[in-house]
């Protein structure tokens, strides 16, 4: 059978990845095609084009990409009635996947979609695009089902958080002491956007702990755009953002898939986010969650501290990193885990997809 994957974001290609070898599996005769990045295109998806072409965040960085996000669009849409899938999966990254729902259902394709967009922290009405157009919504946060269920959709699952497959989280892991951690992480975000709005805060915190050791997760596909000074007690550490947790006793991180990364690794954090004025003023009429961080959300509590815009600075930032290099104890997240218990979201979600269309 044929399936075409739709995915804007890095995170999303690397969930899409693991999707389309666990589809592989189960249908031998698969053929792939779609959007994403390297992850995907290594697991034999051929590439339309690439996640910069759709790596655009924020109101005011959408408008000035219009022109482009519409050229993409025709290309897709192109590229689908070409290609004829037996069903289209569209990964996260809503605000165009859920236009590309309405289209496809209209041409009559079947959409499945994984990971579900984040509606019931806001945009709610758009659970209605879903109940016409999606066939089967796959979700990786245990409290969606329910939401879903109180809007009268009866296709949301939940699969199970695809990072607890990708992060070994045994019970030695989990319970291992920081004391022998070397240095503090720095995770400044996958997007040139939020490098730029949060990495001079985080240098900046950093050297007020001048006997820390510093290591920034760096992206080499976004290396132009981190500063080019500083200060001697930080080092890059490119394309190994694990291999950077498994050595941290604690973190500074940009609000995103990372938060959740960071504490499955069981190491305290602080978030940060920072974004212009306009997309600031506009997600905070909209936005209806008491959290950003994934870990607050899910455990439906504050776990760790979360510094958004105006606050986000490099005082209130230093406090807490104070607070998490000075915490004891091994359970940090013990409240997340208890909610996060099932396993293997890829090859749950793969035969959902695959008894959709079989």
């Amino acid at each position: 059978m044929k399936y075409f994957i739709i995915a804007g974001e890095p995170s999303g290609d690397l969930h899409g990845s693991l999707l389309v070898k666990e589809i592989s599996k189960l249908d031998e005769q698969a053929i792939f095609k779609g959007v994403g990045g390297e992850k995907m295109q290594q697991s034999n998806v051929e590439l339309l084009f690439g996640l910069d072409s759709l790596a655009f965040m924020g109101f005011w960085e959408v408008i000035k990409n219009l022109f482009t996000i519409l050229l993409n669009f025709f290309k897709i849409k192109k590229s689908i009635l070409h290609f004829q899938p037996d069903v289209v999966i569209l990964i996260d990254y809503p605000g165009f996947n859920l236009r590309m729902a309405k289209w496809c259902k209209k041409k009559g394709f079947k959409v499945a979609y994984y990971i579900s967009p984040t509606i019931w922290a806001w945009h709610e009405s758009r659970v209605e695009i879903i109940k016409k157009c999606v066939d089967l919504m796959l979700c990786i946060l245990p409290f969606e089902p329910d939401f879903y269920q109180k809007h009268q959709y009866q296709h949301a699952h939940y699969v199970g958080h695809p990072l607890l497959d990708i992060i070994d989280i045994n019970t030695n892991k989990l319970q291992s002491s920081t004391a022998n951690k070397k240095h503090i992480a720095l995770l400044p975000g996958s997007r040139k956007q939020e490098i730029s709005n949060l990495l001079p805060i985080m240098l900046d915190v950093a050297n007020n702990f001048p006997n820390e050791k510093f290591v920034i997760a760096g992206l080499s596909r976004l290396t132009n755009f981190y500063i080019d000074s500083i200060p001697q007690n930080v080092s890059f550490h490119f394309d190994a953002t694990y291999e950077t947790l498994q050595l941290a006793k604690a973190a500074l991180v940009c609000s995103g898939t990372a938060t959740l990364e960071t504490a499955l690794f069981n190491i305290p954090q602080v978030v940060m986010y920072k974004t212009s004025w306009l997309n600031y003023q506009i997600g905070k009429r909209l936005a209806k969650v008491q959290f950003i961080s994934l870990p607050n959300l899910i455990a439906n509590q504050k776990l760790v501290d979360e510094w958004i815009q105006d606050d986000c600075t490099t005082t209130n930032c230093k406090t807490s990193l104070e607070h998490c290099l000075n915490v004891s104890g091994n359970n940090f997240y013990s409240s997340l885990f208890e909610k996060m218990e099932k396993r293997e979201a890829s090859q749950n979600a793969a035969s959902l997809i695959f008894n959709l269309i079989a």
